[in-house]
């Protein structure tokens, strides 16, 4: 990993750094977690993004929320012109 492809990516690493630096994901939970999903062959940020939401599903919302946001993520992707901001409707 030794750049950003797409703004996503560095929206979860920043966000992973974040939750880290304000004491709610300690290193070695993250580590263990990225480390679970690095095994699956997805890219590197598709797995930071995996071991993310297990994570923030089982400490902070429900999978029934988070389904919710994936959707929601989802259908403003589809909606969103190529090289526009993704602007979801919560």
């Amino acid at each position: 990993m030794s750049e950003f492809a797409e703004p996503w990516e560095a929206q979860v690493f920043a966000l992973v750094v974040a939750l880290n630096e304000r004491g709610l994901l300690p290193w070695p939970e993250w580590t263990a977690a990225l480390a679970a999903e690095l095994g699956d062959g997805e890219s590197d940020y598709d797995a930071w993004l995996s071991a993310l939401e297990k994570l923030v599903g089982s400490r902070f919302a429900d999978e029934a929320t988070l389904a919710h946001y994936r959707a929601a993520w989802a259908e403003a992707a589809e909606r969103t012109p190529h090289g526009e901001p993704i602007v979801p409707e919560f």
